[in-house]
């Protein structure tokens, strides 16, 4: 199957969703239109739906999910105004996260039924893209049971931290949202939240975990090539 990749570079969050709202509809239409045809027994001769896969780095930005609590962002109006820090409640799962320069934000809108018409594998194949990623810097990355994300440590209580965060809508196995992965993220601002609404586990980065500087572009390259492999797909 065909994956048709943009890179966004920087761009605020709210158009970026909007953005994977409008290429969400129009897939859903399509899907209506196929199915409409199938009820009345007639040949749908219409375009058939594309999927996609966005990379964006978002300014400062706390998001919160449906299933997410208010009181885990734990910083005033006006101390967001002061550090032009956006927020948004959102229709994507899991609970409050950040986004912000050096981290890789990446928003894969796949027709699963082209794939495999299964959220929870899709799920735990997106994690493994990130664990493959990262193990390119020699970086050794886990599952945490019964939370979402990619995690270091995470059979070790004390220890455990989140490296990727991961929230996703789906809609007639149409995908939405995605990942954040912490890159050369200014992890100073996980202090204004309770991450992910877990508050006994830490956040990290590959630049804290390396000690350096990491290169942006390659790890988006990494990403893509390990995006293929998982869900066998053609990146274009």
């Amino acid at each position: 199957m065909i994956v048709h990749y943009q890179n966004l570079g920087k761009k605020d969050y709210k158009s970026t969703w909007d953005y994977q709202e409008e290429l969400m509809q129009a897939n859903l239409a399509i899907k209506q239109a196929q199915r409409t045809a199938e009820v009345a027994n007639e040949v749908y001769n219409g375009p058939d739906t594309n999927s996609h896969f966005l990379f964006v780095e978002h300014p400062a930005v706390f998001t919160l999910g449906k299933s997410g609590v208010a009181s885990n962002l734990l910083a005033s109006t006006e101390l967001l105004l002061a550090n032009n820090i956006e927020y948004y409640k959102t229709n994507r799962g899991g609970d409050i996260t950040y986004h912000g320069p050096g981290q890789i934000v990446g928003y894969p809108v796949l027709d699963l039924e082209k794939i495999k018409p299964d959220i929870v594998w899709y799920m735990r194949t997106l994690e493994e893209v990130i664990i493959k990623t990262i193990a390119h810097y020699g970086i050794v990355a886990d599952r945490l049971v019964g939370s979402t994300g990619v995690w270091l440590d995470a059979d070790i209580p004390h220890k455990a931290r989140k490296i990727c965060a991961m929230g996703v809508r789906t809609s007639r196995w149409i995908t939405m949202h995605g990942f954040a992965l912490n890159v050369n993220t200014n992890l100073a601002h996980f202090d204004l939240i309770v991450p992910c609404g877990i508050a006994d586990k830490q956040v990290t980065s590959m630049q804290k975990e390396l000690g350096k500087t990491i290169d942006f572009a390659e790890v988006q390259n990494i990403l893509l090539q390990e995006f293929q492999k998982e869900f066998g797909v053609k990146i274009v």
